[in-house]
């Protein structure tokens, strides 16, 4: 490894910007800690309304985007209960009678939506024919005919239709984008992805359970990984190999899936994900999700939400390199989804992320489901 190479690494893992502590455990393990991250401004850059509160997910993503810069002024919500909720939570949003009001509503600038998956699509054509950006929730299209509509309004009217992935709002899953740019493990060649869910089913509305309402496991939940895999190997392109999808353990639910997995392979890389809802009650988080990360010179494992191995908290990173194995925690890493995001309605750029890239790891996920062979 040249010197220069070996410093950019030293620079992104935090090196020389920022380590608190570095323990050297005989040359087995390194602690690695980061600074804070840089603060946002709280001053609103616009305004934004929410329609659509259907999945808890809208919580986050609407203080993501206040952390962005955005000012919440409305929210449209047909159900009583799930709104009294929102309003406890967000009572700077006035609730409006119907949609229109916000469509029409030329002051704002960007719709955020937790709809009914099988809704979101349609609502964010809506959206964007009322020259409005629009964040949605994952899955943020259901179906490979939606995504084509949604393509198609999209490239008409230039608006952004954003799909909240989980890596844009993950410090540790970030940081790894950040040692792989830096070609702390060389070339990627594999990513696998795991996403466990804990079902929870007395606490899920009757939709959850509804195939045609939420997509298919791979659809709903496999998104994630898909986008991860692009975001990691830096394909443009891709294909599935093989897909799989069952409903083995929640028979009382005929069109539920509680298990689903994929190989995929890009233009430069190769992927598997594997997702399920089979977390133990036993864990005391809601999955363990992992993302293993192969190249060329070494590999980087993220436990994005609990190390059973010991350690408290969540954002575990893990780089095993030709030198030793280094523990980095994630857990002051910036996140700067919500304020690109704005950036990007104020400047009509693509700096949060790419359309085609939120696009691609969509389409991934529909045909890795539609392909997908039934498990006995």
């Amino acid at each position: 490894m040249t010197n220069s190479r070996r410093n950019f690494i030293k620079s992104a893992i935090g090196v020389s910007t920022g380590i608190l502590t570095v323990n050297h455990l005989l040359g087995a393990e390194r602690s690695i800690y980061v600074w804070p991250p840089m603060r946002y401004s709280q001053s609103p850059r616009i305004r934004f309304s929410v329609i659509g509160i259907n999945h808890g997910h809208i919580n986050g993503q609407v203080n993501t985007v206040i952390r962005g810069g955005g000012e919440l002024v409305a929210f449209y919500a047909k159900e009583d209960d799930l709104a009294a909720t929102f309003s406890k939570s967000f009572p700077q949003a006035k609730r409006v009678g119907t949609e229109a009001e916000i469509l029409e509503d030329r002051s704002i600038q960007l719709v955020v939506s937790a709809a009914i998956p099988c809704e979101r699509a349609p609502l964010g054509v809506r959206v964007m024919k009322h020259e409005k950006d629009f964040m949605v929730d994952k899955p943020g299209i259901t179906s490979l005919s939606q995504l084509a509509e949604v393509r198609k309004i999209q490239q008409k009217t230039g608006r952004i239709f954003s799909i909240l992935y989980g890596r844009l709002e993950s410090m540790s899953l970030l940081k790894a984008g950040e040692l792989v740019k830096a070609g702390a493990i060389g070339k990627v060649v594999q990513t696998i992805g795991k996403g466990p869910h804990r079902v929870s089913p007395e606490s899920r509305p009757a939709w959850f359970f509804d195939k045609k309402l939420f997509g298919g496991i791979l659809c709903d939940l496999a998104t994630h990984q898909f986008d991860q895999f692009l975001f990691y190997t830096g394909s443009t392109s891709g294909k599935i190999l093989a897909s799989q999808v069952g409903n083995v353990n929640y028979q009382q639910y005929r069109d539920f899936e509680d298990f689903g997995d994929a190989m995929v392979q890009g233009n430069n890389g190769s992927g598997y994900i594997r997702v399920d809802w089979f977390t133990p009650d036993g864990l005391n988080t809601w999955g363990d999700g992992r993302m293993t990360i192969l190249g060329t010179d070494g590999y980087i494992e993220i436990r994005s939400n609990i190390d059973i191995g010991g350690r408290t908290g969540s954002n575990h990173l893990f780089l095993v390199d030709h030198k030793g194995t280094q523990y980095v925690d994630c857990n002051r890493v910036e996140l700067p989804y919500g304020r690109l995001l704005v950036d990007d309605i104020i400047n009509r750029t693509e700096t949060a992320m790419k359309q085609a890239h939120c696009f691609l790891a969509t389409e991934l996920t529909l045909k890795a489901q539609k392909q997908a062979i039934k498990m006995p």
